[in-house]
């Protein structure tokens, strides 16, 4: 007796030790200072700073130290914001290394009390309205290496003391209204410098005579008072000189002006075949990396990107499209890129093409989409929406898509992992329920309209998720014999914006058949012939050539027989021909899952010989059952 309460206090202690290591693992002090900074600025974009929830790891634009103690990031471009920045709120804290506050709407003298910040290494305030003079002492900033105080309204002089700032890399106070003298800024770290469209008068010193002069243009400068001296005519001597004339010089700089047009015209050449590569052709892996900002694709600057509720993620469109972005696919609504930000931050970004749908429409289905949320349905970030340019942002699955899993480097020996079975199950029943609930939102009308295996990824939890929801309807209507190439199409869509429900059961059954026999819903035979998936199953099936049916990197998990089986009737049931047949995604949802509820199997990795299922009399009698089911 006296053990067991031993045990339960031992196990009490360990339990409140546990509570409250995990609570020592959150900055609170810093929590609490940021909640209280933004409860007291205006703002109209919601952002989810809750003390409830993890600072950590999902505060919108917040990065914490190694051990989480304190918080070293603040990331808030494009938030919003409005009015000054109340005092003692952001100064308070000691740990802070970057502060983006950059596009919003703050204004307001300079926050002196910014000198506290002792540990600042980078500044982003430009693009607000922030006025009067910038601060006398910056030697409290002796870490600072970035400074963007452009695009606001500062009067006044530039400190001299700047210089005592010996890390600065960077330093932009362009488009401000400073007037005076430029002082003499010996920081040798210096490596970008703007103060351009100014008020300045008076000479560019010498220790900034290295810089271009687009870093002072728009200003009212002197010439230069420092020039590399020039030897007059009469100083040369007359003998022991060789001089050319004026036809030999003529000569020179016409043949050195040709040379330099040649020059540049083959860089253009090489860069604009490499800019306009058509990224339909898979591209090798070193040149997949692009911008998202291209020649044929000009942003007319009259929108911004719009974020939904929850996400906790921190960038503006200038951010995106500094991005550098790989290309992962090109699909039937547009290209997806992998964009990795400045902040270390890696999203998706899918590029449309032939939007269809005005721009009131467009954003009304971009609010409906980007307010679902549940597990097995990838969520919408952000869109953007202009002239030229329709985008929409998602997280970033690692792992790549089901179609990449299932069919990348298929028949290479190198490098391939094929997919278990247990894997393959839970996509399916993840992405079942996925699907499931989107036709349950709207009053139950809801449809996804584009479900195929490049559409579905791993959720954390390792079950599949469905993403690209809601954009047959806002797209230009593709002609059937080009919508129909990707085999998922049901045989009743003719219009690819008149998407039903009982459609996206036939595409979800062409994806169970595809992860069943791992091959594509069109591929080509030995003699280059295209099938389609479902009639090549629908064929093998009828004429029980059981072997044919499977995928063969399955036939090394044993005792999957029954299982296989049973999806197999579920997919057929699926690509019924006539959608009054096909099940509703609800009952599909509970038949996929009561796969592995009525059997009891492993899917552990041992190998099994192909002869054994292929002979299997258990294989073979419930395939023969299973169609004369159908």
């Amino acid at each position: 007796m006296m053990m067991g309460k031993n045990k339960f206090i031992f196990s009490a202690v360990f339990l409140f030790g546990t509570v409250i290591s995990l609570v020592s693992m959150e900055p609170f002090e810093d929590k609490q200072i940021l909640v209280d900074f933004i409860q007291r600025i205006s703002h109209s974009r919601a952002i989810n700073w809750d003390m409830g929830s993890s600072a950590c790891l999902n505060w919108t634009g917040i990065t914490c130290n190694h051990d989480n103690s304190r918080i070293i990031a603040v990331r808030l471009p494009a938030s919003s914001l409005h009015g000054p920045i109340p005092s003692n709120t952001l100064s308070r804290l000691p740990a802070l290394q970057i502060l983006s506050l950059r596009s919003n709407g703050l204004t307001g003298p300079f926050p002196f009390d910014f000198s506290n910040l002792r540990n600042l290494t980078a500044l982003y305030l430009q693009s607000n309205g922030f006025y009067g003079p910038l601060p006398l002492n910056f030697s409290d900033w002796n870490n600072l290496s970035i400074l963007n105080l452009s695009n606001n309204g500062f009067n006044g002089s530039i400190p001299p003391y700047i210089s005592n700032l010996s890390h600065l890399t960077a330093l932009s106070l362009a488009n401000n209204s400073l007037s005076g003298e430029i002082p003499n800024l010996h920081i040798p770290s210096l490596q970008v410098l703007d103060l351009s469209n100014n008020n300045l008068t008076g000479p560019v010193p010498e220790s900034l005579q290295r810089f271009p002069t687009s870093a002072f243009a728009g200003n009212d400068l002197s010439p230069l008072t420092s020039m590399p001296p020039v030897v007059s005519p009469s100083s040369q001597p007359s003998k022991n000189s060789s001089k050319l004339g004026e036809p030999a010089i003529l000569g020179i700089t016409i043949g050195g002006c040709a040379l330099a047009f040649v020059i540049l015209a083959f860089i253009m050449i090489l860069r604009y075949s490499k800019d306009w590569k058509d990224v339909s052709e898979r591209p090798k892996k070193e040149e997949k990396t692009t911008k998202l900002r291209s020649g044929s694709h000009n942003v007319n600057g009259n929108g911004s990107l719009v974020f939904f509720e929850g996400s906790n993620l921190a960038f503006d469109l200038e951010d995106l499209f500094r991005a550098s972005a790989e290309v992962l696919g090109k699909g039937t609504f547009g290209t997806t890129y992998k964009a990795a930000l400045e902040d270390a931050s890696t999203v998706v970004v899918k590029r449309l093409k032939e939007v269809a749908a005005a721009k009131r429409d467009f954003e009304l289905q971009m609010e409906l989409v980007g307010n679902i949320r549940h597990e097995n349905v990838v969520p919408l970030r952000a869109y953007y929406y202009s002239k030229d340019e329709k985008l929409m942002v998602y997280d970033y699955y690692d792992q790549g898509s089901v179609s990449s899993m299932l069919h990348a480097k298929r028949g290479e020996n190198a490098g391939r992992i094929p997919l278990d079975w247990e894997s393959r199950l839970r996509i399916a029943i993840g992405a079942a329920r996925g699907i499931a609930y989107i036709h349950s939102q709207t009053g139950g009308k809801l449809v996804h309209g584009n479900i195929k295996a490049s559409n579905i990824f791993f959720n954390p939890q390792r079950y599949g998720c469905v993403s690209d929801l809601g954009l047959a309807t806002v797209m230009t209507p593709l002609a059937p014999p080009v919508m129909r190439i990707g085999g998922y199409r049901a045989p009743e869509v003719a219009d690819t914006r008149k998407v039903y429900q009982a459609s996206d059961v036939y595409s979800f059954g062409v994806v169970l058949l595809e992860l069943l026999t791992g091959k594509s819903p069109t591929h080509a035979t030995g003699g280059e012939e295209v099938v389609h998936l479902v009639r090549w199953v629908h064929s093998v099936v009828r004429e029980e050539w059981t072997a044919e049916v499977f995928d063969v990197e399955l036939l090394r998990y044993p005792n999957i027989e029954e299982e296989m089986v049973e999806m197999l009737q579920i997919g057929m049931q699926c690509v019924a021909r006539s959608p009054e047949q096909r099940p509703k995604m609800a009952q599909v949802v509970k038949l996929v899952e009561d796969i592995r509820r009525t059997t009891n199997t492993g899917a552990s990795e041992v190998s099994t010989p192909a002869t054994e299922m292929a002979s299997s009399p258990v294989v073979a009698q419930q395939i023969g059952s299973s169609v004369v089911a159908m």
